[in-house]
């Protein structure tokens, strides 16, 4: 399964987490939601909102996020993170 980032671009918040995607060596399915309707509607349809950066993995969505958020967020879901980043300690 691979993790979905949905972004805008030139979102500087999407530019972070594409960035915190890359050193830690996973490569998401980065959809911009901008130039990508279906994409949008599905990104808004899981969040109920438009907001980016916006992941989703399996069941876990984590919507509208900084790094940090995100980091957070997979703090409390240790099983994903291990999953999602196997790599990271």
């Amino acid at each position: 399964m691979k993790a979905v980032l949905y972004i805008k671009a030139g979102c500087p918040w999407c530019d972070a987490a594409l960035e915190f995607f890359k050193t830690s060596g996973v490569e998401p399915d980065v959809r911009d939601v901008l130039r990508d309707a279906a994409a949008f509607a599905r990104m808004r349809a899981l969040t109920g909102q438009t907001k980016c950066p916006t992941l989703e993995w399996g069941e876990f969505v984590v919507a509208d996020f900084s790094v940090a958020e995100l980091k957070h967020a997979l703090d409390n879901a240790p099983e994903v993170r291990r999953q999602l980043f196997p790599a990271r300690p």
